[in-house]
């Protein structure tokens, strides 16, 4: 799960960016301007983009990073993707493209404090820890990421810094206190500095953090296989010792098991408790959006997916499952942009097509009949390129242009009306 991806300055810019897109200029304020002669549409890189996302959701690294390459290869000026194919050939352990993707990050928005960071983790994993510990420093002030102190601790152990490592470890430790790293790297400084009944204290959490890792995934595997072979009442004896309030893994996974059988009901505490430990989460949000929109309970599904959207507003699946919401809400004309954006990022959506095609024809006959034929216009104008079949609608259309006075757009749609009734007869 990918987590804190954006430090709190970047999140901003990118909800900006979403509140641009909700006002109706999607392929402007998500892909920049560009002149016709300047090559393939924005829509184009939007495609790749969206595709890119749902594969890192899936954590399929390899391939999103060539979508995500293909989309800059149209817009070299997405710099949210340029960060997402960094993180991805960071996760392939291609740390010299990374590394390269990174730095442009960082010299394009002036010092992105999420580029840094993974300089510094490059750094590191490269065995330069004095440069690691320049740019973990850089950037600790931002408090953007919650195992910062513990790779800064373990560079100053690199360069047998003990005291400075034993600051830092010890900040982790309170940041993360379930981390076992954390615990082991303080016993071996608490065991460099001297300080014999420390270091052991220290191994002994270590060592009980990681049963309890152990612990949690025999529990996760038993919950499962109950969920699959038992009735909810016997498997929930099991289950429910994976609701810690204060593990937010283990409630994440007790969630997605109750959800993945279908009882809904039942995940929306444990991710309803993980989105308070973790707000920033994409997963988190979305799932318990999910949750809540299975149960058709469409205003409490709204908050989450709009967190969910407003942190990764490339996401398809958070994209389309947000307009759905809001359809069900009766939010049409938010509706409409949200699945707007959904479309443009996954167009083989058959649901997701649909679902636009019908608010697009709603909103186009609700504004014909208030005689806001401008506003109309453009709805009908979307649902008739989703399904350019349905006489219907290229009726309305006539009607719309000719209340515009625009004669030979009526004539000829009327037209096509006409055709298509002839062609398809009911």
């Amino acid at each position: 799960m990918t987590r804190r991806t954006f430090s709190r300055g970047f999140r901003l810019r990118l909800l900006i960016t979403l509140v641009f897109f909700l006002s109706g200029a999607a392929a402007r304020a998500l892909f920049g301007a560009q002149n016709k002669s300047s090559g393939p549409p924005p829509e184009v890189a939007e495609v790749h983009v969206g595709k890119g996302y749902e594969l890192v959701k899936d954590q399929k690294f390899a391939e999103a990073a060539k979508e995500f390459a293909a989309a800059l290869g149209l817009v070299p000026q997405l710099v949210r993707v340029r960060y997402q194919l960094a993180v991805c050939w960071f996760n392939l352990g291609d740390l010299k493209q990374s590394r390269d993707e990174f730095e442009q990050v960082r010299k394009e928005t002036g010092g992105e404090a999420s580029a840094t960071y993974y300089l510094g983790r490059i750094d590191l994993l490269e065995g330069n820890a004095e440069s690691a510990i320049r740019e973990f420093k850089s950037i600790v002030s931002t408090e953007a990421f919650e195992d910062l102190y513990y790779y800064l601790g373990l560079a100053y152990l690199k360069v047998n810094d003990f005291e400075n490592s034993k600051l830092w470890l010890q900040k982790a430790a309170k940041a993360t206190p379930r981390n076992p790293h954390v615990h082991d790297n303080l016993a071996r400084v608490y065991q460099k500095l001297g300080r014999q009944s420390e270091a052991e204290e220290e191994s002994d959490l270590a060592a009980r953090l990681h049963q309890r890792l152990n612990e949690v995934a025999g529990l996760v595997s038993d919950c499962g296989r109950d969920l699959a072979m038992q009735p909810l009442a016997n498997a929930q004896t099991t289950c429910q010792r994976l609701l810690d309030p204060t593990d937010e893994s283990s409630l994440l996974r007790l969630g997605v098991l109750y959800g993945s059988h279908g009882y809904y009901d039942r995940a929306v505490e444990p991710l309803h408790l993980a989105a308070r430990l973790d707000p920033e989460s994409v997963d988190i949000q979305y799932l318990l959006g999910l949750s809540y929109f299975r149960l058709r309970r469409y205003r409490e599904a709204r908050v989450p997916l709009e967190k969910a959207v407003a942190l990764q507003p490339d996401l398809f699946s958070a994209n389309a499952l947000l307009g759905a919401t809001l359809y069900g809400l009766e939010e049409d004309e938010l509706s409409f942009r949200v699945l707007k954006h959904a479309h443009g990022l996954n167009p083989q959506n058959a649901e997701t097509k649909e679902l636009l095609f019908k608010v697009s024809l709603g909103l186009g006959q609700r504004e014909l009949l208030a005689k806001r034929y401008t506003q109309s216009l453009v709805f009908l104008k979307e649902a008739a390129a989703l399904n350019p079949f349905l006489p219907e609608v290229h009726g309305l259309l006539a009607e719309v242009y000719t209340s515009l006075g625009q004669g030979q757009h009526a004539a000829r749609e009327s037209k096509e009306a006409e055709r298509l009734e002839q062609t398809n007869p009911r």
